[in-house]
């Protein structure tokens, strides 16, 4: 298994703090009440810890020129029609995706096509599963487009604990689906915003896995 290179200092940080707390119940008093009772909440957070931090390895099989792959694992919070008013200005599908503390933070790309635009925005920290959170928490938007001039935009959303956003592509930067996009630290959202003609092919509340599931086909594919 391997630890994402945001999370290794808290990985070892946790696991020397945790291990020290440990020894120091098991050796300063005499009973051992207190290392057996707290034994399990150690190796409970230990395990949420490196869990978050974990990245898998995850490759996606077969032609993914017109489809959207889901770039978080967690489960669908949206599906919708929206207007997005900060760099599309057009009505488009907004679906999106709650990450919960359980689940694999690290983000990947989910279309092939060229990196359009990449922008932070600074913003507030409330709950991500909450619909203001798109345009209002902390954030960072990728703009990509494909081969056939459609624009797809992905936003990472910081939630209420999430204190970091790190996005790794660049403007000008060819991406494929396999391609790490970034991470968020802590408990957040990632919202798509797709063509109104996509074929959307998940459902409210459904579990989703980044680089694996097929969230929607695109119109220059629905249509043919």
């Amino acid at each position: 298994m391997k630890i994402h290179n945001e999370g290794t200092g808290i990985v070892i940080g946790a696991i020397v703090l945790f291990g020290f707390t440990e020894a120091y119940l098991y050796f300063a008093f005499e009973s051992k009440l207190a290392f057996w009772l707290v034994l399990p909440v150690v190796l409970v957070l230990t395990w949420l810890t490196i869990n978050f931090f974990r990245i898998p390895h995850r490759i996606f099989e077969g032609d993914t020129k017109h489809l959207v792959i889901a770039s978080a694992d967690g489960h669908i919070v949206a599906i919708e029609q929206v207007y997005e008013p900060e760099v599309l200005r057009c009505e488009c599908i907004q679906v999106s995706t709650f990450m919960s503390a359980t689940n694999v933070h690290a983000n990947w790309v989910p279309v092939e096509g060229t990196v359009k635009l990449v922008r932070h925005h600074y913003g507030n920290f409330m709950k991500a599963y909450l619909p203001k959170s798109s345009v209002e928490n902390e954030r960072s938007t990728v703009l990509i487009e494909t081969e056939e001039g459609e624009q797809i935009l992905l936003r990472q959303i910081a939630g209420a604990l999430a204190k970091r956003i790190v996005t790794y592509v660049e403007e000008d930067q060819a991406v494929h689906p396999n391609d790490v996009l970034g991470f968020i630290k802590f408990g957040s959202r990632v919202d798509l915003y797709l063509p109104l003609d996509s074929k959307i092919r998940v459902q409210l509340d459904e579990r989703v896995v980044a680089n694996q599931t097929i969230i929607a086909d695109l119109p220059s594919h629905s249509h043919e």
